[in-house]
């Protein structure tokens, strides 16, 4: 019994020594993978802006966690397949089970290593990926002070909220040409240009043009005649910095914590709810209307408003079908399942790999790092049809991001069955 105790587990620290190799050098190909895409999004609106090196490399520290999220599960595949087909190819596998050992003495140290991928890259994509966010965010925003070309860049219209901003050549820290069109406070248009503006920090409360030889003008919305212009040698133009980098700075549901994400949801079910509400309101309001027209006939005359109310009691109908289909809500709920899908799918793929390589006699380490890879690109096939799926067809955001991984799971486990039963 002592003996048997001793050999399990120095058969448990080989085999785990065995998959965390494999592990580690398929988290090599994967990380280097998603890092070189990384670069070649940044290449685009970083590198090209002449970006000081150090804060180039700062930003590409702070996307390591999505990195590292998205490789973990895939070189968990890879390495386990890689583990069990290089111990079959050695007869490894065959002398165990000739020795009296049970199958659960090779899924046991590869089901362990799974379960720790998972929970790391939980940890890494719900923890450590908010947190880069915030850092990116921060960095990105001083970035965009020193070097202006990077968000308003030359000879380039950028549009906001309610404000236009058109700019000419950027030379250094300092805009060319600068036109800007906006609403004031009180809903008045206003035209505002300058020779040249520089970026400047104003804290807290976003970013200020400072204009130079500045022209602005003031006109109301319903009476365009009557308007004000003056001229200044400087003019101070706040940007609010949500407006300012809001293409860059928005934290999406992706970059947030589970439960951050579930509160969001909490607030916008409530929000969707009250809003139905309404709407349901309104086209009881119409069906009555409706109704009224057709019961008390002719004689009323409510009858000959009877086309209007009923185009009306249809167009709320249509309004209510595409008030449930509340696409940022729904975005939210692919995001929430999403983040426990993709870190646990390395558990699935474990049991997946291992039931896979079972069943191959003499596989080798490149068979399985081959399959491991074909396995990935499925999977992530479905994982991102069942995301455009659910958020264009408002199926289940479960369904969508769980159906990969109930499917690897389901696979391995028939996979297993048979081979146990053979």
């Amino acid at each position: 019994m002592i003996k048997f105790h001793f050999v399990s587990l120095t058969i448990f620290k080989y085999i785990i020594t065995e998959a965390v190799f494999s592990f580690l050098v398929s988290f090599g190909f994967f990380f280097g993978v998603f890092f070189i895409n990384q670069i070649l999004l940044m290449a685009q609106t970083i590198l090209s802006k002449k970006v000081p090196f150090q804060q180039v490399i700062l930003l590409l520290l702070y996307s390591f966690p999505t990195i590292i999220a998205m490789s973990a599960p895939f070189a968990s595949l890879v390495g386990t397949l890689m583990t069990i087909g290089r111990l079959s190819s050695d007869n490894e596998i065959l002398v165990m089970l000739s020795s009296g050992l049970s199958y659960s003495t090779i899924f046991v140290p590869t089901l362990v290593m799974g379960g720790v991928i998972s929970l790391l890259s939980f940890f890494t994509n719900d923890v450590l990926l908010p947190a880069g966010t915030i850092r990116s965010n921060q960095l990105y925003r001083r970035i965009a002070v020193s070097t202006p070309a990077l968000e308003l860049g030359s000879n380039a219209v950028k549009r906001y909220k309610d404000t236009v901003i058109v700019t000419g050549a950027v030379i250094d820290n300092v805009i060319q040409d600068v036109f800007i069109l906006d609403k004031t406070s009180d809903g008045q248009r206003r035209i505002v240009m300058a020779e040249s503006a520089e970026l400047t920090d104003s804290g807290r409360d976003g970013i200020n043009l400072d204009l130079s030889e500045a022209f602005i003008q003031t006109s109301k919305e319903m009476a365009r005649h009557d308007y004000e212009y003056g001229f200044s040698d400087f003019l101070e133009y706040r940007i609010p910095q949500d407006d300012l980098l809001q293409s860059a700075t928005t934290v999406t549901p992706r970059e947030m914590s589970s439960r951050d994400v579930g509160v969001a949801i909490e607030e916008k079910r409530e929000a969707l709810d009250k809003r139905l509400d309404e709407q349901y309101n309104s086209a009881l309001a119409q069906a009555l209307a409706l109704e009224y027209a057709l019961r008390h006939g002719p004689e009323n005359q409510a009858w000959n408003r009877r086309s209007g109310s009923a185009a009306n009691f249809t167009q709320e109908i249509q309004n209510t079908a595409i008030l449930k289909r509340d696409r940022s809500l729904q975005n939210y709920r692919i995001e929430y399942n999403k983040k426990f899908s993709q870190p646990f799918g390395a558990l699935a793929f474990v049991f997946l790999a291992v039931a896979l390589g079972l069943f191959a006699r003499k596989s080798g380490q490149m068979v399985g790092f081959f399959f491991g890879v074909l396995i990935s690109v499925g999977y992530w096939s479905l994982l991102f049809v069942g995301q455009t799926m659910g958020l264009r067809l408002g199926y289940s955001a479960f369904w969508t991001m769980w159906l990969p991984d109930i499917l690897s799971l389901s696979i391995g486990i028939v996979l297993s069955i048979i081979r146990v039963l053979r």
